[in-house]
């Protein structure tokens, strides 16, 4: 019987336009613990074996021994870590579902007339409230009366246009069928745009830019350095981070805060090797960081971009977050109950689409000196997709898999799941904005 995984895999390094076969993963079990209805284990496996595949072919390295066991613990990070022996707790008071009103058009499913709402940042929580009339101090309570008073589709949009993050719950089909939908399912798992122009490889440590916030930029970048890369973190002054995400994103990492109009970031990704974004299409253009400008400057460049809609349709330029995107693709639907909508057992739209962002820019950085610099876009709701229409994917009880016990690390105060490829962490995560604006010597 083929083994789900290695059908992943395979597909998934054929989607990354990657020449030749990957290499033959080394694994030392079965299950990540991941069960779902939806092929999740097969993604997870199949995204870091691509991610470790693309690191040795850089190398020119053996394969590394790949656990399942540390994927399945990586991709629940979140519910794993330990801060002095305590949890840090997961979502935001006011993110989560809520039933909201019925009447205007149908959300499609049994589970229609729910939204999923995210606020785990203060200033998605500031939109949310406004975009309801309601006042910063308000409490579950209040925004459970405000949702339950306005169909799902009208607060959807309300708190879309006001630059705040809450979707509908839809089912499959539902979503299959919209113009968003359609737009996703159009786009290829992976886009890559090449200069054509043959470039020299890389020298002897991959400096990589890191403009990613939240997971899956940072679970990428800190593949790369998992991978040997010197990785630079640039947060702006003006945005949080959560502490905990950060925690555990940030190992191997150092980290600076720079406005984007400063003009060291532009002297940054003009020496870097690999740029990696995570906002919106179209932030990061005003400052010179436009993919296109990027690549004209530097003809080497590989620039990896991640958002969470895709990067056509009508829903490009929206926010939108991993628990976001289940809940709108239908994932929230087939996870759920006839009573309520579910999720998948992690945030793991984020985690493998991080992890084939590394791939692919390792990928590139790989096939640099033949076919030069390039552009590779991918999205949560790209990865999505292929959980739907893969090669394992749709709605079967045989995608779930044996839970496993998961591990973690100790880095003194902090506790955190290891590496997937082994080994283990050289240290906590520096301090968000802790070091200079330079690449390391």
């Amino acid at each position: 019987m083929t083994d789900p995984r290695d059908v992943a895999l395979r597909d998934l390094w054929a989607r990354l336009d990657a020449s030749g076969p990957p290499p033959a993963p080394r694994w030392r079990g079965d299950s990540t613990g991941l069960a779902s209805p939806l092929p999740v284990d097969a993604l997870a496996q199949g995204s870091v074996a691509a991610a470790a595949g693309a690191a040795v072919l850089l190398a020119g390295t053996p394969m590394p021994e790949i656990d399942p066991v540390l994927i399945g613990s990586s991709f629940r990070a979140d519910q794993l870590m330990r801060i002095d022996g305590e949890a840090p707790g997961g979502f935001a008071p006011l993110s989560g579902f809520w039933r909201a009103g019925r009447g205007g058009r149908s959300d499609g499913g049994s589970n229609s007339g729910w939204v999923r709402t995210h606020a785990n940042y203060p200033h998605h929580r500031t939109r949310l409230l406004a975009a309801l009339g309601l006042p910063e101090d308000s409490r579950p309570d209040d925004l459970a009366a405000a949702l339950a008073a306005r169909p799902a589709r009208e607060v959807e949009d309300v708190v879309a246009a006001a630059g705040g993050i809450a979707v509908a719950v839809r089912d499959r089909a539902t979503w299959a069928s919209s113009g968003p939908g359609r737009a996703v399912a159009d786009e290829p798992l992976v886009t890559i745009r090449r200069s054509d122009t043959s470039t020299p490889g890389v020298g002897t440590r991959i400096r990589v830019l890191d403009l990613t916030r939240v997971i899956a930029g940072p679970v990428a970048t800190r593949t790369l350095a998992l991978a040997g890369a010197d990785v630079l973190r640039v947060d702006p002054p003006h945005l949080p981070e959560i502490p905990a995400q950060h925690a555990d994103t940030g190992l191997g990492k150092r980290t600076t805060i720079l406005d984007a109009a400063d003009p060291r970031v532009r002297e940054l990704a003009d020496t870097a090797d690999v740029v990696v974004t995570g906002y919106r299409p179209g932030a990061l253009d005003r400052f010179g960081l436009a993919p296109e400008d990027l690549l004209a400057r530097r003809p080497g460049l590989v620039v990896v971009r991640l958002d969470a809609w895709g990067w056509t349709g009508p829903w490009a330029a929206r926010r939108g977050f991993d628990s976001i995107v289940q809940a709108a693709s239908g994932i929230g639907v087939a996870c759920g109950t006839e009573d309520r909508p579910g999720a998948l057992p992690a945030q793991a739209l984020d985690h493998a689409t991080g992890y084939l962002a590394a791939a692919s820019a390792l990928l590139g950085l790989a096939e640099r000196p033949t076919r030069g610099g390039s552009i590779r876009e991918l999205a949560l709701a790209r990865t999505a997709e292929w959980l739907w229409s893969g090669p394992v994917g749709g709605l079967d009880d045989a995608n779930r898999v044996p839970a496993v016990e998961p591990v973690r690390q100790s880095l003194g105060r902090l506790e955190v799941p290891p590496p997937v490829f082994g080994g283990e962490w050289a240290g906590p995560a520096h301090e968000l904005g802790a070091d200079d604006p330079v690449w390391a010597r």
